[in-house]
């Protein structure tokens, strides 16, 4: 019986490859269906907790009885103390009567994050929102914390302002829209000052993985300051970033004042140098963000009529909220962008 050693330029390397995908989603779904047992199992005691309660007219005592004895007849399994199985019967009494969809759902995301979603959110279609999410996009339970915290819901209802309708194919332009917000929440930078575009634009970079997650799945990092080439003339966009499932570059303007017309122009320019001297022959046309302080919906909708590239205007936020009474008592942010001017131009203020 002869043995040849494969050549790593030969067809083992794609055999490699295929056996290594292979055993990658053989894992995945080891997982998952070790999760999906541990939520039908949390999901049979919070019913039965619920019902022998109901029925036998049993009290809170029960749980902590109940949590005792678990742990004493099954010392290595986790999961079986009083706080975890009062959020067991908690989880059953949240879903007991929602749709088979919710229901099915809960079983694709682990107990971590089920557990902030049912104690954190009443409503339904928002308890909904967080679920699909974590379940498409794989959010860990801090990721999941720091979305709710920062209202993605509620953004998520927010009227989008863009032209990917008239500018994209109606398929692309449906995933684009998804894939875009209104707002994004910038906290995480700790600015409480303000600053200059590229300043902004460096603690971006600095804290680069938190503003990919807060723009959401799919975005890949290309480069800062991109290098764009016409002629003998050279521009550099902010952030340049590339789409997986879009299968597009995104190109992304940062302005720290409200929205203005031209900004409007000026990407649709750098959209059509993307288009022609970087976008891969494959690959679906550029799609361009403008992220800034303010915008007048009105404003935008006419700066994006006549551009023919696609182009969509957000806002960012970069402190938390502040209660109405406070509001009054600090700049706005048209009072920002006038001290920025001054900073910029201290002869203009004279």
């Amino acid at each position: 019986m002869s043995t040849i050693t494969p050549q790593p330029n030969s067809r083992y390397q794609d055999f490699l490859h295929d056996i290594k995908k292979q055993v990658a989603q053989s894992r995945i779904g080891a997982v998952r269906a070790v999760n999906r047992s541990l939520i039908g199992l949390y999901w049979s005691l919070g019913k039965m907790i619920v019902e022998r309660q109901e029925d036998l007219g049993w009290g809170h005592a029960v749980v902590d009885q109940l949590s005792a004895d678990l742990r004493n007849e099954f010392p290595d399994m986790t999961g079986f103390s009083s706080r975890n199985l009062w959020d067991i019967k908690r989880f059953y009494e949240t879903y007991a009567n929602a749709p088979e969809f919710l229901r099915q759902l809960v079983a694709e995301i682990p107990w971590g994050q089920n557990i902030l979603v049912f104690q954190k959110l009443k409503d339904e279609a928002e308890r909904r929102y967080y679920l699909e999410a974590t379940a498409k996009l794989g959010w860990t339970r801090n990721v999941l914390l720091n979305q709710i915290k920062a209202n993605a819901y509620q953004a998520s209802l927010q009227d989008k302002t863009h032209n990917f309708q008239t500018a994209l194919p109606q398929h692309l332009a449906e995933q684009a829209d998804e894939a875009m917000k209104s707002r994004y929440s910038l906290e995480f930078l700790g600015i409480n000052q303000a600053v200059h575009e590229r300043e902004l634009e460096k603690r971006l970079i600095a804290r680069l993985k938190d503003f990919m997650i807060e723009l959401g799945y799919g975005f890949c990092f290309m480069g800062s300051q991109y290098r764009l080439t016409l002629g003998e003339n050279e521009y550099f966009l902010d952030l340049l970033f590339y789409h997986r499932f879009l299968n597009c570059l995104v190109a992304v303007e940062l302005k720290m004042g409200r929205f203005r017309p031209e900004y409007a122009g000026k990407m649709d320019f750098y959209l059509e140098v993307l288009n022609d001297k970087v976008r891969a022959p494959d690959e679906n046309p550029s799609i361009g963000i403008i992220l800034c302080a303010e915008r007048d919906q009105l404003e935008v909708e006419f700066s994006l009529k006549s551009k023919a590239n696609a182009i969509g205007v957000a806002t960012y936020q970069l402190y938390p909220k502040l209660p109405k009474e406070y509001k009054d008592r600090l700049p706005s942010e048209a009072d920002w962008q006038r001290l920025l001017e001054s900073a910029r131009n201290p002869e203009s203020s004279t």
